[in-house]
């Protein structure tokens, strides 16, 4: 009788922690689906607020471009396709509709981008504050999508992951959709280039491949050579140093003119004795001092 009395007990604890979760884990799918619907009402503002400011552009750029009349056309078929979205979806938004505001996005930015070819319009006061107002709502619909996209992360985890998808299939939470952009020109990376770089290639190919009626250009210095097979080789100073030459007399009947650093033997008649000079001449053999006697 206390066994099974025991066994009873066990089973209720296990029942009731296992409601515990279930509830835990069904409170926490609510919290996250009231967080992902308050940030989406929060864009949904934003966009709402596009929805006015672009009629205004249209008839603003349609007086001063009339050639940008499929850009504007555009612009209004998406603008009205978006705001029967917005009416007939509920509190979250579908794919569909993150698909039209994204291609929305991407018409409003190319009107603003080819409004640059046309001066008076850039001049005037209402499409200035108009492209203020467009700027500034959009940076707070990114603003917006960054929270919104971060909320419905942390839903969706919660969705796929273990056990607490027991409770997402038992009560019928399903995935939320992202609002991001798709559009490939807003994904791609600007191209930077600082111009070409010339190669100059080998001096001795580019010699191979002038033309036989062309001839290269005489300079006054020759050009430098670089020697290919001693790229991976020191360098051997001794190459650069010669032998300093030895003095060579010239052969009977040969003249050579002196070198510069080498002995210059004197001409015939040219040295001169002590005695032609009036310099100091020793006493000859035999003579004695005046000074010994």
């Amino acid at each position: 009788m206390g066994t099974a009395i025991t066994v009873i007990i066990i089973i209720l604890v296990i029942v009731v922690i296992l409601a515990l979760i279930g509830m835990g884990s069904y409170n926490g799918f609510v919290k996250s689906r009231n967080l992902i619907q308050e940030s989406w009402r929060q864009i949904d503002v934003e966009l709402n607020r596009r929805y006015e400011l672009i009629p205004n552009l249209v008839e603003t750029v349609r007086a001063y471009a009339a050639h940008e009349r499929n850009t504007l056309e555009d612009i209004t078929r998406l603008r009205s396709q978006a705001q029967q979205l917005s009416q007939s979806e509920g509190s979250l938004p579908s794919q569909q509709r993150s698909d039209v505001e994204a291609a929305l996005s991407g018409a409003v930015r190319n009107l603003i981008v080819s409004v640059e070819a046309y001066p008076d319009l850039k001049s005037n006061q209402n499409f200035l504050e108009l492209q203020r107002q467009l700027a500034e709502t959009e940076d707070r619909i990114a603003a917006g999508r960054r929270f919104y996209n971060a909320n419905v992360r942390v839903y969706n985890t919660k969705v796929e992951s273990v056990p607490s998808n027991i409770v997402a299939n038992m009560f019928k939470f399903e995935k939320a959709t992202y609002f991001q952009v798709d559009e490939p020109a807003v994904r791609q990376a600007p191209d930077v280039s600082f111009g070409e770089i010339a190669y100059r290639g080998d001096p001795e190919q580019q010699q191979r491949q002038l033309p036989p009626q062309q001839s290269a250009p005489q300079q006054s210095t020759p050009p430098v050579q670089f020697d290919r097979q001693s790229d991976d080789q020191l360098p051997n100073p001794q190459e650069y140093q010669q032998p300093p030459q030895s003095y060579q007399p010239p052969q009977q009947g040969q003249s050579q003119a002196p070198q510069q650093g080498q002995y210059q033997p004197p001409e015939q008649g040219g040295y001169q004795t002590p005695q032609q000079t009036g310099g100091y001449q020793p006493p000859e053999t035999g003579q004695q001092n005046p000074n010994q006697r």
